[in-house]
């Protein structure tokens, strides 16, 4: 999907932002050769004690301690987690928190044990899949079924880690390996080499190849597509069963797929890639689905229907080993199939279907359980909101039983405990902006939900296999993540991440300074109430101030919380600028009909809402109506095009980061789940699309966008420069060499915002 690289993300995630710059120098598009303008330093108030944007994207991160990849050990003894360096926060090393004796160690120094190598091209594009592409060092492990050693994937090659810290390099995996797996009996490791799924027997004998060598190398096994890495968050491309002796292999061929000159323009040259991409209304990858020994031996075709034109979305084997189940969904993504599948013959029965209410399209999702007594606990919208359910096989469809219910999803079902029969699952029951954790009976008809955390924070939650230890992490607006173990009841055990902001924390030197948000509702213009987020300066009475409006307006994606904003947005308010943040419809966790406002009609109803809020804005006492900016990074940058062009001068500028230009452009599964196949309705892309709007576009405008970017693909960017400047249409642009849509750094990032606002000084947006 289009990605969102919000302030409250930046700083989240500890990723910096996905922004840089070509040099000192911001490009007035259209303008010759020499009047090019060098970027002066935005004026601005000076607040003592204020985060700056030099410390707000230095080391170490102003976030405090964020761990990342929180596991538990299989026999709970163990919590492991990936941590930045003080030094350099986005160098991952191995933690782990003995539970008995309360320490921390370090258990893999990421820079003794690398080697230095550098990342494939398909290792560098997965880890830009999911979303972890400015990591370094380690960026995921895996336990080992004994819970006595790690698995640790580093530079291409693997090492078995014990709790000592001892590594040892598996020998027979080699280099440049992709997607290791240990089995669950801890008896096999797998992993793909040259588009070829291998398996290394773990107590001696030599790795092999278990999927046949293709003469084409449009052919891969073993790896998941393009699509299901970047839209359907499904990165695997093989599946253990729970004992060993079989695995499953996704089959994939591009060879239909179009393909896409992908320039890849750096500082000192450029890469040019051939890159297969399924755009929206062309063919997919060819999959399909084979169940296979652990040798090899015996493989067999998954049965997945007659319709070849379909998306592999999940794979399951049932906790016995019996069956494999699969979720297919249609090319329309209206339908969503549950396939249970006999591995001996690979023939597929249907167990049952969720059907999308007319004007809307399934979500994907993983908040399913498989229970041992052959039961599921599944999540659905079937009554308009996400809920779970208890199924039951059976004659006529199986049994269904709704567990959850009210005006208020949950968000996601983090654990199961079989033998107290009791869900662990997240969801907006008590706030919308404040997800919780809760406890639920699921053998009793109508039990009610128990709250297990604090409704002043924002929480998630990891929970053991046994559903009796969980990892809660919570935030709030002046407290960075913090994290703690807890038992069954939600109690806490002992803090693993306390990050409380004192002392040598290092936001405490800017607590002081900090500007809390306020939080409020407005209502679109057919009554359906919205939610907004402010955070203003220190204000003098009787002026008025400027805003820096931030929007991302895309689907799944909702920006206004009650979590930690993060050190960018407190840098931007130091400033004299109020910020400000809407979830317009079509943003998630409201249910259907809030999310479906916008099917078929993209850049409408999301820009008709961010313009509620601006005229909510301007009618402020406190807010000058002619300095209202506003700011948006891919489907957000999008929206910013859409937002000028619509309203010509109630924006006083608009800075579009990587936008989508044409949605022909972007990928089928995420670009036809909302518009549909522009083969069927070309006019509904041609309303959705930026380009012809353009012309329409008076007020300043500052383009962004990264020279090697692979997911909204330059191509959108050098479409609407070239018909702006058709159009004598004036626009400023800053272009990034070497930078795909994540784009970060400590200093380019630096470089970055102060571009941004010394756009806004040149057109006037600035304090009073």
């Amino acid at each position: 999907m289009p990605d969102l690289p919000t302030a409250r993300m930046v700083a989240r995630l500890c990723a910096g932002v996905w922004l840089c710059a070509v040099s000192g120098v911001a490009l007035a598009a259209g303008v010759p050769a020499g009047g090019a303008v060098t970027a002066p330093a935005a004026a601005g108030p000076s607040v003592s004690g204020a985060v700056t944007f030099e410390r707000a994207f230095a080391s170490p991160s102003l976030n405090g301690a964020a761990p990342r990849g929180l596991k538990l050990s299989p026999d709970g003894r163990w919590l492991t987690v990936l941590r930045g360096r003080a030094n350099d926060r986005e160098q991952q090393d191995l933690w782990g928190y003995d539970r008995q004796s309360g320490q921390w160690k370090m258990l893999v120094d990421s820079t003794k044990l690398s080697s230095g190598r550098a990342l494939t091209e398909a290792e560098r594009m997965q880890r830009e899949r999911a979303r972890i592409g400015d990591l370094k060092g380690i960026v995921s492990y895996h336990w080992a079924t004994d819970g006595q050693s790690l698995l640790v994937p580093l530079d291409g090659e693997l090492f078995l880690v014990a709790l000592d810290g001892t590594a040892h390099r598996i020998e027979g995996a080699g280099a440049d390996t992709l997607n290791p797996s240990l089995s669950p009996k801890g008896g096999y490791l797998s992993f793909v080499r040259d588009r070829r799924l291998w398996v290394l027997p773990l107590k001696g004998g030599a790795a092999q190849a278990v999927t046949p060598e293709e003469p084409a190398a449009t052919v891969h096994w073993g790896e998941a597509e393009f699509v299901a890495q970047e839209e359907m968050a499904r990165m695997a491309g093989s599946w253990w069963s729970p004992d060993d002796r079989r695995i499953a292999v996704e089959r994939f061929d591009d060879a239909g797929v179009a393909i896409v000159t992908r320039a890849a323009i750096g500082a000192t040259g450029t890469q040019v890639y051939a890159q297969p991409y399924p755009a929206a209304g062309t063919p997919n990858a060819q999959v399909s689905l084979w169940v296979m020994g652990a040798d090899g031996s015996g493989r067999v075709r998954v049965d997945l229907g007659t319709d070849p034109d379909i998306y592999l979305a999940r794979v399951d084997w049932a906790p016995d080993g019996s069956a494999l189940y699969v979720q297919r969904q249609d090319r329309a993504q209206t339908r969503l199939d549950m396939l249970k599948v006999d591995p001996a013959t690979g023939a597929a029965t249907l167990l049952f279907s969720e059907k999308a209410r007319a004007g809307h399209w399934s979500n994907l999702s993983d908040s399913y359980r498989f229970l041992r007594d052959g039961s599921l606990i599944w999540w659905s919208e079937r009554d308009g909101f996400g809920h779970l359910y208890h199924y039951t096989p059976g004659a006529d469809g199986g049994q269904w039983r709704q567990l959850t219910h009210g005006e208020w999803v949950v968000t996601g079902l983090e654990g199961v405990d079989q033998k107290a029969h009791r869900l662990i699952f997240t969801g907006t029951r008590d706030d919308v902006l404040a997800p919780q954790v809760y406890a639920l009976d699921y053998a009793h008809a109508g039990a009610t939900p128990r709250r297990l955390t604090d409704p002043a924070y924002v929480n998630a939650v990891t929970v053991d296999k046994s559903g009796q230890t969980l990892v809660i992490t919570r935030q709030a607006q002046a407290q960075p993540p913090q994290t703690y173990l807890a038992g069954a009841d939600g109690a806490r055990l002992a803090w693993v991440e306390e990050n409380a902001v004192t002392g040598a924390h290092p936001y405490a030197p800017y607590l002081a300074a900090h500007r809390a948000p306020t939080f409020g509702t407005i209502r679109a213009d057919d009554g359906t109430l919205l939610h907004w987020k402010m955070i203003t300066p220190v204000m003098e009475p009787g002026k008025r101030y400027p805003v820096f409006f931030e929007h991302y307006g895309g689907p799944h994606a909702q920006v206004v919380n009650r979590g930690w904003t993060g050190a960018l947005a407190q840098a931007i308010v130091a400033k004299g600028y109020i910020y400000f943040e809407l979830d317009n419809r079509g943003s998630p966790n409201r249910g259907v009909d809030f999310e479906r406002a916008i099917h078929h009609a993209m850049g409408s109803v999301e820009v008709a809402d961010q313009l509620a809020g601006a005229r909510h804005l301007a009618s402020l006492p406190f807010v000058d109506p002619a300095k209202i900016a506003t700011y948006g990074w891919s489907y957000g940058g999008y929206m910013t095009l859409k937002m000028l062009a619509a309203n010509p001068g109630v924006y006083a500028a608009g800075i579009a980061g990587a936008p989508v230009t044409k949605w022909e452009l972007y990928d089928t599964h995420y670009t036809e789940r909302y518009l549909g196949d522009p083969r069927v309705v070309p006019q509904v892309y041609a309303r959705a699309n930026a380009l012809e709007g353009a012309s329409n576009i008076s007020d300043p405008l500052l383009l962004i966008h990264g020279m090697a970017d692979d997911n909204v693909v330059f191509e959108h960017a050098s479409a609407l420069i070239a018909r702006m400047q058709g159009q004598a249409k004036p626009f400023e642009m800053m272009l990034y060499p070497g930078h795909t849509h994540r784009v970060s750094g400590p200093r380019i990032s630096v470089h970055l915002w102060n571009t941004i606002f010394a756009f806004l000084a040149r057109h006037g947006v600035t304090p009073p």
